[in-house]
Protein backbone atom coordinates (compact mmCIF):
# COMPACT_ATOMS: atom_id res chain seq x y z
CA UNK A 1 0.00 0.00 0.00
CA UNK A 2 1.24 3.57 -0.89
CA UNK A 3 1.50 6.49 0.96
CA UNK A 4 -1.33 9.27 0.58
CA UNK A 5 0.72 12.74 -0.09
CA UNK A 6 -1.19 15.92 1.08
CA UNK A 7 -0.23 19.46 -0.12
CA UNK A 8 0.92 21.97 2.77
CA UNK A 9 -2.73 22.95 2.82
CA UNK A 10 -4.05 19.27 3.17
CA UNK A 11 -5.35 18.83 -0.93
CA UNK A 12 -4.94 15.27 -1.54
CA UNK A 13 -2.13 15.15 -4.60
CA UNK A 14 -1.47 11.04 -4.92
CA UNK A 15 -0.56 8.17 -3.65
CA UNK A 16 3.47 7.67 -3.55
CA UNK A 17 5.22 4.55 -3.14
CA UNK A 18 6.81 4.25 0.65
CA UNK A 19 9.89 4.66 0.08
CA UNK A 20 9.40 8.07 -1.66
CA UNK A 21 7.47 8.98 1.23
CA UNK A 22 10.77 8.46 3.96
CA UNK A 23 12.83 9.80 1.73
CA UNK A 24 10.55 13.46 1.60
CA UNK A 25 9.98 12.78 5.63
CA UNK A 26 14.10 12.51 5.65
CA UNK A 27 14.86 14.91 3.69
CA UNK A 28 12.46 17.38 5.92
CA UNK A 29 10.06 18.48 2.79
CA UNK A 30 6.74 16.59 4.36
CA UNK A 31 6.08 15.19 7.69
CA UNK A 32 4.57 12.34 8.65
CA UNK A 33 0.70 12.88 9.78
CA UNK A 34 -0.44 9.27 10.21
CA UNK A 35 1.66 5.94 10.16
CA UNK A 36 1.65 2.28 10.05
CA UNK A 37 1.92 1.25 13.81
CA UNK A 38 3.09 -2.10 12.70
CA UNK A 39 5.33 -1.31 10.71
CA UNK A 40 9.11 0.94 9.66
CA UNK A 41 11.81 1.46 7.81
CA UNK A 42 15.35 0.88 9.64
CA UNK A 43 18.89 2.18 8.76
CA UNK A 44 21.89 1.97 10.76
CA UNK A 45 21.01 4.52 12.90
CA UNK A 46 17.37 5.39 12.36
CA UNK A 47 14.03 3.99 12.60
CA UNK A 48 11.63 5.69 10.28
CA UNK A 49 7.68 4.62 11.06
CA UNK A 50 5.92 3.63 7.76
CA UNK A 51 3.76 6.55 6.70
CA UNK A 52 0.37 6.55 5.67
CA UNK A 53 -0.15 9.80 4.95
CA UNK A 54 2.37 12.54 4.57
CA UNK A 55 1.78 16.24 4.34
CA UNK A 56 4.44 18.36 2.30
CA UNK A 57 5.67 21.27 4.46
CA UNK A 58 5.77 23.89 1.31
CA UNK A 59 3.07 24.22 -0.46
CA UNK A 60 3.06 23.02 -4.26
CA UNK A 61 1.03 25.15 -6.92
CA UNK A 62 -1.54 22.65 -8.70
CA UNK A 63 -3.44 23.92 -11.38
CA UNK A 64 -7.17 24.72 -11.11
CA UNK A 65 -8.20 23.15 -14.05
CA UNK A 66 -6.56 19.75 -14.57
CA UNK A 67 -7.15 17.79 -17.72
CA UNK A 68 -6.26 14.70 -17.84
CA UNK A 69 -5.96 12.39 -21.24
CA UNK A 70 -8.45 10.17 -22.33
CA UNK A 71 -6.55 6.63 -21.37
CA UNK A 72 -8.79 3.53 -21.04
CA UNK A 73 -7.82 2.77 -17.32
CA UNK A 74 -9.56 6.48 -16.56
CA UNK A 75 -12.48 5.93 -19.43
CA UNK A 76 -13.19 2.46 -18.19
CA UNK A 77 -13.48 3.59 -14.05
CA UNK A 78 -15.80 6.44 -15.08
CA UNK A 79 -18.19 4.34 -17.14
CA UNK A 80 -18.15 2.09 -13.96
CA UNK A 81 -16.77 -0.95 -16.53
CA UNK A 82 -19.95 -0.98 -18.01
CA UNK A 83 -21.00 -1.22 -21.74
CA UNK A 84 -22.31 2.14 -22.17
CA UNK A 85 -24.65 0.34 -25.02
CA UNK A 86 -25.98 -2.80 -23.67
CA UNK A 87 -25.60 -1.43 -19.74
CA UNK A 88 -23.56 -5.44 -19.06
CA UNK A 89 -21.01 -5.07 -16.43
CA UNK A 90 -17.61 -6.17 -17.42
CA UNK A 91 -18.26 -9.10 -15.18
CA UNK A 92 -20.67 -10.59 -17.79
CA UNK A 93 -18.33 -10.13 -20.68
CA UNK A 94 -15.78 -12.54 -19.19
CA UNK A 95 -12.78 -9.75 -17.76
CA UNK A 96 -11.88 -6.45 -18.91
CA UNK A 97 -10.40 -7.79 -21.58
CA UNK A 98 -14.03 -7.64 -23.32
CA UNK A 99 -14.09 -4.02 -22.67
CA UNK A 100 -13.07 -1.94 -25.75
CA UNK A 101 -12.79 1.99 -26.51
CA UNK A 102 -15.55 3.07 -28.86
CA UNK A 103 -15.59 6.77 -30.80
CA UNK A 104 -19.26 7.94 -30.51
CA UNK A 105 -18.57 10.11 -33.38
CA UNK A 106 -16.04 7.41 -35.50
CA UNK A 107 -12.58 9.20 -35.97
CA UNK A 108 -13.14 8.66 -39.77
CA UNK A 109 -15.85 10.95 -39.46
CA UNK A 110 -14.44 13.29 -38.03
CA UNK A 111 -14.71 12.77 -34.37
CA UNK A 112 -12.13 13.64 -31.66
CA UNK A 113 -10.58 11.57 -29.03
CA UNK A 114 -11.77 13.59 -26.13
CA UNK A 115 -13.91 12.41 -23.02
CA UNK A 116 -17.23 13.50 -24.46
CA UNK A 117 -16.76 11.90 -27.33
CA UNK A 118 -15.55 8.25 -25.86
CA UNK A 119 -16.92 5.67 -23.96
CA UNK A 120 -16.74 1.98 -22.96
CA UNK A 121 -17.77 -0.78 -24.84
CA UNK A 122 -18.22 -4.07 -25.09
CA UNK A 123 -16.65 -5.86 -28.16
CA UNK A 124 -19.52 -6.88 -29.35
CA UNK A 125 -21.60 -3.97 -29.18
CA UNK A 126 -18.15 -1.99 -30.62
CA UNK A 127 -18.13 -4.39 -33.57
CA UNK A 128 -21.86 -3.60 -34.12
CA UNK A 129 -21.36 -0.56 -34.79
CA UNK A 130 -18.35 0.07 -36.61
CA UNK A 131 -18.00 3.22 -38.46
CA UNK A 132 -21.33 4.41 -37.75
CA UNK A 133 -22.82 7.19 -35.44
CA UNK A 134 -25.04 4.71 -32.51
CA UNK A 135 -28.90 5.75 -33.91
CA UNK A 136 -27.17 4.60 -37.31
CA UNK A 137 -26.39 1.01 -35.89
CA UNK A 138 -29.53 0.91 -33.59
CA UNK A 139 -27.67 1.68 -30.52
CA UNK A 140 -28.45 4.01 -27.53
CA UNK A 141 -26.32 5.35 -25.11
CA UNK A 142 -26.67 4.41 -21.60
CA UNK A 143 -25.18 7.96 -20.14
CA UNK A 144 -23.69 10.97 -21.97
CA UNK A 145 -19.97 11.15 -22.13
CA UNK A 146 -18.88 13.76 -20.04
CA UNK A 147 -15.68 14.41 -18.52
CA UNK A 148 -15.22 12.98 -15.40
CA UNK A 149 -14.00 16.07 -12.58
CA UNK A 150 -10.31 16.20 -11.11
CA UNK A 151 -11.22 14.32 -7.95
CA UNK A 152 -12.69 11.68 -9.89
CA UNK A 153 -10.28 11.02 -12.34
CA UNK A 154 -7.20 10.78 -9.71
CA UNK A 155 -9.21 8.94 -7.19
CA UNK A 156 -11.64 6.72 -8.80
CA UNK A 157 -8.32 4.01 -9.85
CA UNK A 158 -6.27 4.10 -6.61
CA UNK A 159 -6.52 1.89 -3.30
CA UNK A 160 -6.44 3.97 -0.63
CA UNK A 161 -7.35 2.65 3.28
CA UNK A 162 -9.64 4.04 5.64
CA UNK A 163 -7.20 6.23 7.37
CA UNK A 164 -6.11 7.85 4.21
CA UNK A 165 -10.14 8.26 3.00
CA UNK A 166 -10.61 10.99 5.86
CA UNK A 167 -8.34 12.89 4.53
CA UNK A 168 -9.49 13.08 0.78
CA UNK A 169 -12.72 13.47 2.80
CA UNK A 170 -11.64 16.01 4.56
CA UNK A 171 -10.54 18.22 1.97
CA UNK A 172 -13.30 16.97 -0.64
CA UNK A 173 -16.23 16.47 1.10
CA UNK A 174 -18.66 13.69 1.62
CA UNK A 175 -20.47 13.67 -1.47
CA UNK A 176 -16.77 13.91 -3.80
CA UNK A 177 -15.66 10.56 -1.97
CA UNK A 178 -18.79 8.67 -2.70
CA UNK A 179 -18.75 9.79 -6.44
CA UNK A 180 -15.57 7.85 -6.15
CA UNK A 181 -16.61 5.20 -4.39
CA UNK A 182 -16.34 1.44 -6.46
CA UNK A 183 -18.46 -1.40 -6.21
CA UNK A 184 -15.78 -3.81 -6.31
CA UNK A 185 -13.30 -2.73 -3.91
CA UNK A 186 -12.60 -5.13 -1.01
CA UNK A 187 -13.55 -4.43 2.50
CA UNK A 188 -10.28 -3.67 3.58
CA UNK A 189 -9.45 -0.47 1.00
CA UNK A 190 -11.60 2.08 -0.24
CA UNK A 191 -11.82 3.20 -3.57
Amino acid sequence: MGCLALNASFEPLTIVPARRAVRLVLDGKAEILERDADRCFRSESRVVPLPAVIRLVRYVHVPYRFRRQVTNTFLFARDDYTCQYCGRHKSELRGRQFLTRDHVRPISRGGLNTWDNVVTSCSLCNNRKGGRLPREAGLTLVHEPTEPNYVHLVWVVRRVTDTQVKYIRMFYGKDALDAVRHPETSKDSVV
